[in-house]
């Protein structure tokens, strides 16, 4: 049959891990792939009304992972992936994949193992971000002086005595 996996200019070492995830989960393998589909519909569920989703099928469901475009609200308020991750921070986030497979957008893969409890912090930190984007496009925000583009906020930053941001702290 010959190979079925190489690595030319990369690791092999990389494929170890799938192996060894796939051996832990054992027979669970089914049950396991069911839940990082639930978890990625019930999030691409929850943030379809505050950004447009890439590669639904026709029922409007994604598998294990789904892509936000952030495209049209960089176009209108100049706020980027790039701004909403960095923003992700400040929430407690690891930022998601940025701009793969498509450029200008967000690939959120919530896997089987986060709670739903989880999944929910994600989801408003999200939708609350996207408030702060229109706050941008409103004016209420200044375009460049806000809290997405000088995310993260660190704490030796928010603690300073002084605070030079034409946004609040809070």
């Amino acid at each position: 049959m010959g190979p079925i996996s190489s690595a030319e200019f990369a690791s092999a070492s990389i494929l170890s891990i799938s192996y060894l995830y796939i051996k832990a989960i054992g027979k669970n393998l089914d049950e396991v792939t069911k839940i990082a589909i639930l978890n990625a519909n019930y999030m691409a569920q929850r943030l379809k009304d505050h950004y447009p989703l890439l590669f639904s099928n026709e029922k409007g469901r994604v598998a294990h992972e789904f892509i936000i475009d952030i495209r049209p609200l960089k176009a209108a308020s100049g706020i980027s992936e790039e701004d909403i991750a960095k923003r992700l921070i400040d929430y407690g986030f690891h930022s998601p994949t940025m701009s793969f497979p498509v450029a200008g957008t967000l690939m959120i893969e919530p896997t089987e193992s986060e709670n739903k409890g989880e999944l929910d912090r994600f989801c408003d930190a999200l939708i609350n971000i996207k408030k702060e984007v229109e706050k941008v496009q409103s004016g209420e925000f200044d375009p460049i002086d806000n809290p997405l583009k000088n995310a993260p906020h660190t704490l030796e930053v928010v603690m300073a005595e002084n605070w030079n941001h034409k946004y609040t702290r809070e």
